[in-house]
């Protein structure tokens, strides 16, 4: 006999403990409410007395709600619900994503005595994970593992992936895994009518509702590891003269270290992309120059950092780069996808621009930016007449041809004030690699992997530059030290840890502590 079997055969002497408590804990547009809904109408179709409650959350990934179910025994007449969930009494847990299965199990909504958790482990990120710099994505192995300790049934797989191949949505899953998991002693069917009655979708949410109860019922496999088959390259296209000079810089790829060659070459076709094939000429030349003074140390790390972090510093975000990746039709076709448009639906698409002075004197031709920019009242008047919140709509033609237009400046690009600030600051950046790898190669290892502080667009981009700059110059202070490389190391990592640049600020103290 299951335990809620036992629950339910408990009858009247312990009404309180025999009701059946249900917790789903969800995130905002995951139909938390919907499989609240069907839940307690299968306990209403069996007869029995069900009370259904929510309690929304702080306004993480778009809103976590906890709804809160209990489910008395049959024949019970007048049972004594609760509003909200107890920590330690809670029969069934449903996490609608992985980390909320963690904040049950830090609730102490999640007991191994009693338990059964149902979680789905994909991820929908947290705002506070968005905004750190670095990699601040939560661990959900960690989750995965406290679960299998915590509960005293762990029933755990991909959801989400599972609803959207069927053409649904997570909570038909979600309720499958439950219909699977024998927590609840109601049959199949009475699922499955709970969901034809709701009406909406009902073929897709059936088969994503099976789907579910497969996935918690089959036998557990590893399949093998696929291995992929390789694939010829993609011809080239395009005017014989261009596909010559592509070739050319190919096959100076080939005349790097061996090491080195893929992030070479993967760092040569975004530069390209980004720019042109004399562009990418250039980022070769950087990082042949590296290549000739490597030396050959761990592996020829320094000129595999070199190839990675120069493309991305070649490759910035500009205006010009931003409204390209607005009208690339790859985007457009992407985002119907995610959206589930259909060919008769309308889908509306808004951007939002927030325009500093900088970005338009940026667009100048490098002289006349450079004395724009040296005038604060120049600077003042462009700044009231563009730093306003702009919403263009790309759905629509009048949209899409401004930045289309805008993305066509690539050719302007090299002509312009903010080409010349990223040039200067690229080669100003590699004299100082240089300048360190002479003394110390595993310190200008790591100046190479700082500029990954630097990235985004507008303030995002000033204020990645602010953290390169104090990361720098604490680097330069300690630059004497045998310790020089672990400390630029630890430098890097603070200030990708908040966006304030807090930690960071702890970091040059504790330097500047056992300097002076």
């Amino acid at each position: 006999m299951t335990r809620a079997e036992t629950f339910f055969a408990a009858g009247g002497d312990d009404t309180a403990r025999a009701i059946t408590k249900l917790v789903i804990m969800a995130v905002g547009g995951q139909g938390g409410g919907v499989l609240t809904n069907w839940i307690e109408a299968v306990a209403r179709a069996q007869r029995r007395a069900v009370q259904a409650t929510s309690v929304a959350g702080v306004a993480q990934r778009t809103g976590a709600t906890i709804y809160y179910i209990e489910i008395a025994p049959e024949g019970t007449e007048h049972p004594v619900f609760s509003l909200a969930p107890s920590a330690g009494d809670v029969d069934v847990l449903i996490a609608a994503e992985c980390m909320e299965a963690g904040r049950a199990i830090q609730r102490g909504f999640v007991t191994p005595d009693r338990t059964v958790l149902i979680a789905s482990t994909h991820r929908a990120l947290a705002v506070s994970e968005k905004m750190v710099p670095g990699d601040g994505i939560a661990k959900a192995e960690e989750v995965i593992a406290a679960a299998e300790i915590a509960a005293q049934r762990f029933l755990a797989a991909d959801m989400e992936q599972l609803a959207v191949a069927n053409g649904s949505v997570i909570s038909a899953s979600l309720l499958g895994a439950l219909a699977g998991s024998g927590a609840l002693p109601f049959p199949v069917t009475a699922f499955e009518d709970a969901i034809r009655q709701s009406g909406k979708g009902v073929e897709a949410s059936l088969r994503a509702f099976r789907a579910g109860i497969a996935v918690v019922t089959a036998p557990v496999s590893v399949p093998a590891p696929a291995v992929k088959p390789a694939t010829a390259s993609a011809p080239l296209r395009g005017p014989a003269k261009a596909r010559a000079e592509w070739s050319a810089l190919v096959a100076r790829v080939d005349g790097l270290p061996e090491a080195a060659r893929d992030m070479a070459r993967r760092g040569l076709a975004k530069v390209v992309s980004f720019q042109d094939v004399a562009y990418g000429a250039e980022y070769l030349g950087h990082v042949e120059t590296i290549a000739a003074r490597d030396g050959g140390r761990d592996g020829h790390v320094l000129t595999v950092e070199a190839a990675k972090y120069i493309a991305n510093a070649m490759a910035y975000d500009d205006v010009i780069r931003v409204a390209a990746a607005k009208t690339q039709s790859a985007r457009l076709t992407r985002i119907d996808g995610e959206m589930g448009r259909k060919d008769e639906q309308v889908l509306q698409l808004t951007e939002f621009f927030h325009p500093r002075a900088e970005e338009i004197v940026g667009l100048f031709p490098a002289g006349l930016g450079a004395r724009v920019e040296a005038s604060p009242k120049w600077m003042a008047r462009i700044d009231r007449l563009f730093n306003r919140g702009r919403r263009i709509r790309t759905d629509r033609l009048r949209g899409f041809v401004m930045l289309y237009l805008v993305a066509g400046l690539r050719g302007w690009r090299r002509r312009t004030l903010r080409h010349r600030i990223e040039t200067d600051h690229l080669r100003a950046w590699l004299d100082q690699v240089e300048a360190y790898r002479a003394r110390n190669p595993e310190l200008a290892v790591e100046l190479l992997r700082c500029r990954r502080l630097i990235k985004g667009y507008s303030d995002t981009h000033a204020r990645g530059l602010s953290k390169f700059d104090r990361v720098l110059a604490g680097i330069d202070t300690v630059a004497h030290r045998e310790d020089a490389a672990d400390w630029a190391r630890r430098l890097r990592e603070a200030a990708l840890q908040d966006e304030e640049g807090k930690a960071l600020d702890g970091a040059l103290a504790t330097i500047r502590s056992f300097l002076n």
